[in-house]
């Protein structure tokens, strides 16, 4: 069955409240498009929780910051069709910037402190593009439930932080990373990469489970865990890492001791050549 292609925000409400008016329940995956089996994950898992399922593809001007890849961001929006349409995906919600960002445009969601350190600190306006995004996104699609990928940890964190202090009546499911067989997190970004910055990319992934086993093992010192990680990542040459770090799984706190029966991500954002990555690992103690 073709899947619907809605690129106004009116109809896409219509469509939404017609749906709920009949009793069903609509799942929403947000995306930036260029689609791979990780957001394709979370498309199957909407469909096995709610009637009604859809993705949005909108590459947000106000999550990048005036130095990062906006213009180059990869784009092909017949190929993630195709792939929608394959996994049974009901509806694309597939709006141009103006029908987000009118120029009368003059209303932003900011979520404080857990915005502030780590991708925050490294790109201090993403954060703010990203919260004003899907809150738009939510009034459009108004879905019962919307899914996250755990790769962007941080990211689900502060929507769920979002959702939480205004009261919005959507359940946040957060679904495990997708992988490449040699485990590469899966990402539109890695488009980038070449052969080599491929193959190098690899560390990323060694160096979170050498912090895993060093856990396993017994370590509770932080410090010790990430000073271990970022020996590992220095071996690659061409990798310039921005932070490792273990924050509290609840909260987003950094961890510095690391106690029994608490939950807490291993997070590491690096470039490898030109292409900045990130990844992580949740590990309970």
């Amino acid at each position: 069955m073709p899947v619907k292609i809605i690129t106004t925000v009116s109809e896409m409400q219509n469509y939404s409240r017609g749906f709920s008016k009949a009793g069903k329940t609509i799942g929403f995956v947000p995306t930036m498009g260029y689609l791979h089996k990780g957001h394709l994950s979370l498309v199957k898992k909407s469909k096995e929780t709610c009637d009604i399922t859809v993705v949005s593809i909108f590459v947000n001007p106000t999550q990048f910051a005036p130095n990062e890849d906006l213009a180059k961001y990869p784009r092909d929006f017949e190929r993630d069709k195709k792939l929608l349409e394959e996994t049974g995906c009901d509806a694309i919600f597939f709006p141009d910037s103006a029908e987000i960002y009118p120029d009368s445009f003059q209303s932003y969601v900011d979520v404080t402190k857990i915005t502030r350190i780590l991708e925050g600190a490294y790109r201090p306006t993403h954060f703010k593009g990203v919260t004003t995004i899907v809150s738009i996104l939510f009034n459009c699609v108004k879905p019962d439930c919307a899914f996250f990928g755990q790769k962007d940890a941080q990211q689900a964190a502060v929507i769920k932080r979002m959702v939480k202090d205004l009261k919005i009546d959507i359940k946040i499911n957060v679904e495990p990373i997708v992988r490449e067989d040699d485990g590469l997190a899966m990402s539109s970004r890695n488009i980038y990469l070449s052969k080599e910055d491929r193959e190098n990319a690899l560390v990323l992934y060694k160096s979170l489970t050498l912090g895993k086993e060093m856990i396993e093992a017994g370590e509770r010192n932080a410090d010790k865990v990430i000073d271990a990680m970022s020996g590992r990542i220095a071996e690659v040459k061409s990798a310039r890492l921005d932070y490792i770090a273990i924050a509290k799984a609840e909260t987003f706190d950094l961890a510095f001791k690391l106690e029994p029966g608490k939950s807490y991500y291993m997070l590491i954002a690096c470039r490898i050549g030109a292409t900045r990555l990130i990844d992580n690992f949740l590990v309970t103690v």
